[in-house]
């Protein structure tokens, strides 16, 4: 699963009440085979279904339990005979009761019930939108990660559980319904169609997937296996880069996994729809995407839409081998699945499109996300026990996505790209269409490496935190440098900074010398010996996890020679040193001399990290003057790096600097340039009459400048753009865009359109995070004030943790309390996640605004 981008940051927790430990089913009973009949009436929002089970019992039993929820089961036999049954909600289990025991062997459950179909994402759920000619249409789907397929049918609903699925799904005349598996139609006498899906191979229950709908299909073939695009009809042909993409992904995959793609047909399905949780879905062999995340508009998408495309697809794409093929036993090792799909996506960009630079672009974004959420007190292993319901939603985070990304990448650096891709290979192999543990994982790791995996693997896994890497000397005699070192916590708080050790793989090596590899493994002063007599660099490529601080004299060598490091180097000393000054492990002014070595040439990738920690910076002193001198600086920064690149995409130029305009107008604009903003101006009221005025290379940041500094009349011309738009796509976006004003009178009035019927459901969440976005407190006061509304519009998976991290971006000291209030009258205490991240948060950046107020004051008045 990709996350939706508003929820990468989030801790997420489930609505229902907190289970009690323990509460796994039992495995005396076992499903190998389900065949589903689903018969489903969109415009009632409700279906009736059937089905037939059958199951293993391992052992003579009179009770066999299951998972069941939002159901109302009519009907429920075991070898043809009536059983009772009882269906506790809470739970979300049903328990039949047998006449008599079941003895050991094979035996058929049977049940009928009907169902709803729900507004927001979860189990069988609608996407309303509005066709170009302005008819309105329905779309239905299903999504069942994390446990929600028991909201579509009684099901063993745990990833233990695989077994195989067929299918049957009724749907109307002329529409079209797709599932896992390629289908057999057949009509009948009411009209109707009849879909019997061919049978799948054993897989867990979350993957399962039923849709149907006014759509169209389009494929190609690769090798033996037909990639199809699943649209709304007429924009098919916006599909065609995912499908050239996927083509070229899956003889990719094919060949690194060592097992082919095992399915007749994999079809990727858009959704014209929204979810405040996830952008895509790895349902096997019928991936689901809302419509950003799979279309290419190439009137109206940019350059970084083209390659968010390629990585989402490349994300779902590899959960087809690690979580579907070979699933994780149970959620604690969800990251099994999530990280290495989240590596996995920047190791094909890097192999396939290497002028992205998707590595580099790792070390500047994805370790520096999972830095920060592990540099706190909320932070947590990634490997993390699982009991409850709830507890499954929070394992849905940037730890599990960003750190498990990482830490894989440290294990390839450590054990080398071909000796740790024989043992992916051997772990492929020796588990498909199994279930496995993490450890099963190292343990091919190390029989395919002849290297020990565990220990250090281990310390990255069970445990959170971040180790920080002191270079305390380096002095050269006789030709080569000894290298002092030394191991601590990086911590942005108390919490966070409390000892523990980590065995951290280092490369080392002076600038062009030899590269030496290592392992610090204690606190304890550390000597290492490195040829040359150049300035060191620690930890080369930024391969491994972990902050690297240097001594004054061996930063002050590294800066001065900052043009000679490889690009990952420079990347990763930029975050390291904004980071470092953030916890005050070293003084700002050692940041700033690293920023001021960062030249007017320098790589594009260098600008966008630089633009993004400025922009960070002014966000810690919103609505203070501080940020209004940080943002002047920025200007006077970024502001001749836009004029040297210009707004208008150039041909043959470098996607970087394309993806670099586009962030600097963003960030700009937000600055309140005033040539971005005049720009902007000019641009929207050439949009009113020609939808495709503004360039596509910066459609976003010019909307994006123009709505953050709307005016009253301005924000009334964009409210009547959104209602007569009918692409789903854009109007989603000018929803978001609506709640971005930073007038407070402006987003107040966004916010009352989540009371009136301008917004579908799935739009409802997407303002009010958008106006959380600038205006904290006012969304979180309003969402409390109106949480019947609001919970009513939220996906069961976000329901919990929604309303409390609307205010995680608050600097006002009331807000810790009102959040711990809200939570303590309204969330069970396993459900409180989302509360306990926020409440990190607000401390944490008080923490470093307060920290750093001298430093920055000092340097924002140069």
């Amino acid at each position: 699963m990709k996350l939706a981008a508003a929820a990468v940051a989030l801790t997420l927790t489930t609505a229902v009440p907190a289970l009690a430990a323990g509460a796994r089913l039992p495995t005396d009973v076992a499903p190998i085979a389900y065949d589903i009949t689903i018969d489903p009436n969109a415009q009632a929002m409700s279906f009736t279904g059937s089905e037939t089970v059958t199951v293993n019992v391992r052992k003579a039993t009179r009770t066999i339990v299951l998972n069941a929820a939002d159901l109302q089961i009519s009907r429920a036999t075991i070898d043809g005979r009536a059983v009772t049954f009882k269906l506790d909600n809470a739970a979300q289990q049903l328990t039949l009761t047998l006449p008599a025991a079941a003895k050991a062997g094979l035996h058929t459950i049977a049940f009928a019930w009907t169902g709803k179909i729900n507004e927001s994402a979860a189990g069988f759920f609608a996407i309303d939108y509005t066709n170009d000619d302005g008819s309105k249409a329905r779309m239905l789907a299903t999504q069942f990660e994390a446990p929600d397929a028991r909201r579509f049918a009684p099901m063993w609903d745990e990833p233990s559980f695989k077994a195989k699925f067929t299918l049957h799904a009724v749907a109307p005349k002329g529409q079209l319904a797709f599932s896992n598996m390629p289908a057999l139609v057949t009509k009948r006498t009411d009209g109707t169609q009849l879909y019997n899906f061919r049978q799948s191979p054993v897989m867990s229950s979350y993957l399962l997937f039923l849709g149907m709908g006014d759509m169209e299909r389009k494929t190609v073939m690769s090798g033996k296996t037909e990639i199809g695009v699943i649209t709304r009809k007429g924009v098919s042909d916006q599909g065609d880069y995912a499908l050239a993409s996927a083509k070229r992904l899956l003889a990719y995959y094919n060949d690194y996994f060592g097992q082919p793609y095992p399915l007749p047909k994999l079809d990727m399905i858009a959704g014209p729809g929204t979810s405040q949780f996830f952008g895509a879905m790895e349902n096997w062999g019928a991936i689901f995407y809302f419509e950003p995340e799979l279309l290419f508009d190439k009137k109206r998408s940019t350059e970084s839409d083209k390659q968010r495309i390629f990585v989402v697809v490349a994300h779902e794409m590899a959960h087809q081998w690690f979580g579907d093929l070979v699933t994780m036993s149970w959620w604690d090792d969800l990251w099994l699945n999530e990280g290495f799909a989240s590596w996995m996506e920047n190791k094909s960009s890097e192999d396939l499109n290497p002028d992205w630079f998707a590595r580099e672009s790792a070390v500047a974004f994805d370790r520096e996300a999972a830095i920060g959420a592990d540099a706190t007190a909320a932070t947590h292993p990634i490997i993390r026990h699982v009991e409850t319901v709830d507890q499954i939603g929070q394992a849905f985070d940037s730890i599990t996505y960003q750190k498990g990304e990482a830490v894989i990448r440290m294990i390839e650096s450590t054990l080398g790209p071909d000796k740790f891709r024989a043992g992916i290979r051997r772990y492929m192999a020796k588990y498909k269409y199994g279930n496995t543990e993490t450890d099963m994982l190292w343990s091919e790791l190390e029989s395919a490496s002849g290297m020990p995996v565990k220990g250090f693997a281990h310390d990255f896994t069970l445990q959170g935190g971040v180790p920080m890497i002191t270079v305390t000397d380096a002095t050269c005699s006789g030709g080569q440098t000894t290298v002092m070192l030394d191991q601590g916590r990086f911590g942005l708080d108390a919490a966070s900074k409390k000892l523990q050790l980590w065995q951290v793989p280092l490369r080392i090596a002076t600038i062009g010398g030899a590269v030496t590899t290592t392992e610090v493994k204690n606190a304890k002063p550390y000597a290492v010996a490195v040829a040359g007599c150049e300035p060191v660099v620690v930890n080369l490529g930024k391969g491994s996890y972990a902050r690297i601080r240097y001594g004054a004299p061996a930063h002050a060598a590294l800066v001065r020679a900052f043009g000679k490091l490889s690009l990952a180097d420079q990347l990763g000393t930029l975050g390291d040193d904004f980071a470092l000054a953030l916890s005050g492990d070293q003084d700002f002014s050692t940041y700033a001399a690293t920023l001021d070595a960062v030249g007017g040439d320098a790589n594009p990738l260098e600008w966008s990290m630089v633009s993004g920690e400025l922009g960070s910076l002014a966000g810690l002193y919103r609505d203070t003057p501080l940020q209004q001198r940080i943002e002047a600086l920025a200007i006077a920064k970024l502001g001749p790096v836009l004029a040297k690149i210009g707004y208008e995409q150039r041909e043959g130029e470098s996607p970087l600097v394309t993806n670099l305009r586009e962030g600097l107008v963003g960030r700009l604009g937000a600055a309140g340039d005033p040539d971005v903003l005049t720009r902007a101006r000019a641009y929207f009221a050439k949009l009113k009459t020609d939808p495709q005025a503004i360039p596509p290379a910066i459609r976003q940041p010019i909307l994006g400048t123009f709505a953050v500094n709307a005016t009253s009349a301005e924000w009334e011309d964009l409210l009547a753009l959104t209602k007569v738009e009918t692409n789903p796509v854009v109007k989603n976006g000018y929803i978001r865009l609506l709640g971005a004003a930073r007038d407070p009178a402006l987003a107040a009035r966004a916010l009352e359109l989540i009371k009136g019927d301008v917004l579908t459901a799935q739009q409802k969440p997407t303002i009010l995070r958008a106006v959380a976005g600038g205006h904290p407190d006012m969304a979180f006061d309003f969402a409390v004030a109106n949480a019947e509304l609001v919970n009513s519009v939220l996906e069961a998976s976000t329901r919990a943790g929604f309303i409390v991290s609307l205010g995680a971006g608050s600097n006002d000291p009331a807000m810790p309390g009102k959040i711990t209030a809200y939570a303590e009258k309204n969330l069970p205490e396993a459900a409180r996640g989302g509360a306990k991240r926020a409440l990190s948060s607000i401390a944490v950046r008080k923490a470093v605004a307060d920290r750093l107020r001298p430093g920055v004051t000092s340097w924002a008045g140069q």
